[in-house]
């Protein structure tokens, strides 16, 4: 498995698609779940959704980060000097589904409203620079084709308040520098950081380790669960360096991705909804459909984290200040809203969570596995899911971090030297 190859979201806007399935982020619907029909005309239409605000009031996804996201862009506005001519704002992960664009929507919000109760109508607007990014398998067409529907429907909506911003796609791993040192103001990343540059390497030299499994789940070893967090922290924290070295003194970075509430890592919320997707691998194992060295030899790139190994890489890191952390919970059908333990209809949820998880994981398992699997894979998965909610309504533990960038040290951490003058510290 190649990440920068394999790893991206399910294309297009069909049925399958990551465009129509991603209302775990945020939904552009204001029903309770999204027809088939509505579905297929969302890279065309949800653009008019995000600047309307029809949006699921439930959705704990997006109440919990619209206000860490404004208060963090509104500090990072504040911010900006007189001289300084534009704000820049990078999406990380940026995918091609309705959370796209709502990203861009959020922060001229943000900007506008904050303009406005400061009285600012004299100051020129900050121009805004937007940078969606993603690897370069992710379907920016689908975002391209939505920006010109976007920029009127804003135009409409915000008016004179909307302040000048121009919008750009930027292909490449976040785990490499995508920025010039010092020259942006916020990073935001949503429901990406789970995943990792890469699996680790000694899963994928030939021999068995995790036998029957594609992640960590009950009969995973000790050992290669070790392999994993280590993953996670060596990423975790290059990633912190990269975009320390990329941010403005003083910075801003909204980031949310799926987490651990389960202490246990052989138990974790996301540990055990892709242990089922497992099972139903071996049940096209044991048809002989799918050979077991296949499934063996299938590793994610993937680690969810608890709230104290996030901050235990943070402390390490001593790059960032937490302006805020918390820990959330999403229900694993995305279309059920309902708060607590009971389920519904846990036929349906299986199939709805199981749609949700396909347009994520389907280009990787139809890379390794073939297609031809697909579709009986995601039937045998939508019911074991159906059958677990029956038993227990489980959801995704979800983190949301906020941090502020310190500033950078008068001497470089390696012991160079540099003439003062040359690095400006006596003007």
């Amino acid at each position: 498995m190649k990440v920068e190859r394999d790893l991206h979201m399910s294309r297009g806007d069909g049925e399958s698609s990551y465009a129509t399935n991603s209302r775990l982020q945020v939904c552009a619907s204001s029903t309770a779940a999204c027809t088939t029909t509505a579905c297929k005309k969302l890279a065309l239409n949800y653009s008019r959704t995000l600047l309307t605000r029809v949006l699921v009031p439930q959705e704990k996804s997006i109440l919990k980060t619209r206000p860490v996201l404004h208060k963090a862009v509104a500090a990072a506005h504040a911010s900006l000097s007189l001289a300084a001519g534009t704000m820049v704002v990078a999406d990380l992960g940026c995918s091609s589904g309705p959370n796209t664009l709502l990203v861009v929507s959020e922060v001229l919000g943000a900007i506008a409203k904050q303009r406005e109760e400061l009285q600012c109508g004299q100051r020129p607007p900050v121009h805004v620079q937007f940078f969606l990014n993603d690897l370069p398998g992710n379907d920016f067409n689908l975002v391209f084709q939505s920006l010109e529907m976007f920029k009127k429907l804003a135009a409409k909506e915000k008016g004179e308040s909307l302040p000048p911003y121009y919008v750009a796609g930027l292909p490449g791993s976040f785990y490499t520098r995508l920025f010039p040192d010092r020259s942006v103001h916020l990073f935001h990343s949503s429901y990406c950081l789970m995943w990792r540059s890469k699996a680790p390497e000694e899963l994928s030299k030939g021999m068995v380790l995790n036998e029957g499994n594609m992640y960590i789940w009950e009969t995973t070893p000790l050992s290669v669960v070790n392999l994993y967090r280590r993953q996670f922290q060596e990423d975790f924290l290059l990633f912190l360096k990269l975009r320390h070295s990329e941010l403005v003194s003083g910075g801003k970075m909204v980031l949310t991705f799926l987490g651990r509430k389960n202490k246990n890592v052989l138990r974790g919320e996301v540990s055990c909804i892709y242990g089922l997707l497992s099972q139903a691998l071996q049940s096209l194992v044991q048809q002989s459909r799918v050979e077991k060295e296949k499934l063996d030899s299938f590793n994610l790139p993937f680690y969810s984290p608890s709230v104290d190994e996030v901050k235990e890489v943070m402390k390490q890191s001593d790059l960032f200040d937490i302006n805020h952390i918390e820990l959330f919970e999403s229900n694993w059908d995305p279309h059920d809203d309902l708060d607590g333990d009971l389920v519904l209809d846990n036929v349906q949820s299986g199939v709805n969570a199981a749609k949700c998880i396909r347009a994520v994981f389907e280009p990787l398992i139809m890379h390794h596995f073939g297609e031809h699997i697909l579709h009986d894979l995601f039937e045998i998965f939508a019911q074991n899911v159906a059958k677990h909610l029956q038993k227990v309504k489980t959801k995704y533990p979800v983190i949301v971090l906020s941090l502020k960038a310190r500033r950078a040290p008068k001497y470089p951490a390696d012991g160079r030297c540099y003439s003062v003058f040359a690095q400006r510290q006596l003007m």
